[in-house]
């Protein structure tokens, strides 16, 4: 028989994890800020005050863009801005600051807690949190987590995974958000960092637990190691979010920041001096493609999630079954990301080149009557029979059947 010193330390433990696993129902709950349509969210949106006109917003709706977050803290800026982008489309997410002052106007989508918080913040962000609810319970609260390639004692826990459930237990905002941006320049060549995957992973496993989706970004502005945007590497970065189940995708940036620290931002989709470069074209294209694709990803839940190929990314599995009516997915090179989503009664499948550098050639084997949907973001005919497929960088295929 135990001590009874060792069975009331038991019993406390006991507690303690049973308050530590708060049920997802017990969580808040998420609220698309653009009800019907896929958030798509550009940082950094409309830099100038002088930009700030309906021109620049019907510019972004443009692009693809239906939340703005330009980091406006003054009230008066920020009411020129939610004046400036009526009717065109664009909303915007706003500092919770000034909830008091603007929670009346229908152009907020969103209330804007802080950035990359470790969980020694989490305390007062709840509190926060707490203030903007206290005033306005019909909006969606949102901040951004730090990415899994910072250190676990930077983040203040073991482990990434840790830092997502804690987050959504003691802030608990109904929506996780992080930024990731995998594609660095190594030598001559791109490399997909090792972490992205993981990341994706946990973002995943951890929005199942809770019941709360995933945001997740793309980089649209070069500086440092991270190279100017291609359309190989939006789509890598998109299509990877999607395919992982992500109900929010999100620009850094939409226009060029400036120089802030050490920072050499360039290359942004506007200018520093407010023109459009080539970027922004790439970008309002893609942006167009996930609007297409909103009866797909808005809403779908991820059934399963493989990867093919001899080294995998880390942290991830092998795929190793296919929903009927697929026999094998099969690729000339170093594999692909393979997703099984589900949406209502709708099934897709979604393949996905996650090699940066090479286009590969995908073998699909399956059974008759399943149409083809999208290559690579090109409309094809339902009655297309191609099995063998030569997928860019990046880019995908992607199947439908009910």
């Amino acid at each position: 028989m135990r001590p009874r010193r060792t069975q009331i330390s038991s019993l406390l433990l006991l507690c303690l994890m049973s308050l530590m696993a708060v049920p997802a129902s017990a969580l808040r709950q998420y609220r698309n800020p653009v009800p019907g349509r896929f958030p798509i969210l550009a940082w950094y949106s409309i830099m100038p005050d002088s930009a700030l006109t309906r021109e620049r917003y019907l510019e972004m709706a443009d692009c693809g863009f239906n939340i703005s977050f330009s980091h406006i803290f003054q009230l008066s800026s920020m009411k020129r801005a939610l004046n400036a982008c009526r009717g065109t489309g664009v909303t915007q997410m706003v500092t919770g600051q000034l909830v008091g002052e603007l929670k009346g106007d229908s152009m907020v989508s969103g209330w804007f807690l802080q950035d990359e918080p470790p969980c020694a913040g989490f305390p007062a962000l709840r509190e926060f949190r707490d203030q903007v609810l206290a005033e306005d319970t019909t909006r969606v609260i949102y901040l951004n987590l730090l990415p899994n390639y910072v250190a676990p004692e930077a983040l203040g826990t073991t482990s990434y995974r840790e830092y997502l459930e804690r987050f959504t237990r003691e802030v608990d905002l109904g929506l996780i958000s992080y930024d990731n941006y995998p594609i660095v320049m190594s030598g001559d060549s791109l490399m997909v960092k090792p972490q992205f995957y993981g990341n994706l992973e946990d973002a995943l496993a951890v929005s199942r637990s809770s019941g709360q989706p995933f945001w997740a970004f793309a980089l649209t502005t070069a500086h440092g190691d991270y190279p100017v945007a291609t359309s190989d590497i939006l789509h890598l970065e998109v299509f990877s979010n999607l395919a992982y189940g992500a109900q929010g995708i999100q620009y850094f940036t939409y226009w060029n920041p400036g120089n802030q620290g050490t920072w050499n931002f360039h290359t942004a989709p506007i200018s520093l001096d407010g023109q459009r470069t080539h970027v922004w074209y790439l970008l309002r294209d893609i942006n167009r493609e996930i609007q297409a694709l909103t009866p797909v990803f808005l809403g779908a839940k991820v059934v399963s999630v493989g990867h093919t190929g001899a080294a995998l990314p880390v942290q991830t599995h092998r795929l190793t079954h296919l929903p009927a009516p697929f026999h094998s997915v099969e690729a000339s090179g170093q594999g692909v990301l393979v997703s099984h989503l589900q949406n209502g009664k709708a099934h897709y499948l979604l393949i996905l080149n996650r090699d940066i550098n090479h286009a590969q050639t995908v073998t699909v084997k399956r059974s008759r009557g399943l149409c083809r949907i999208l290559s690579c973001g090109c409309q094809v005919k339902d009655h297309a029979r191609q099995d063998t497929f030569s997928l860019r960088p990046g880019h995908y295929l992607l199947f439908g059947w009910k």
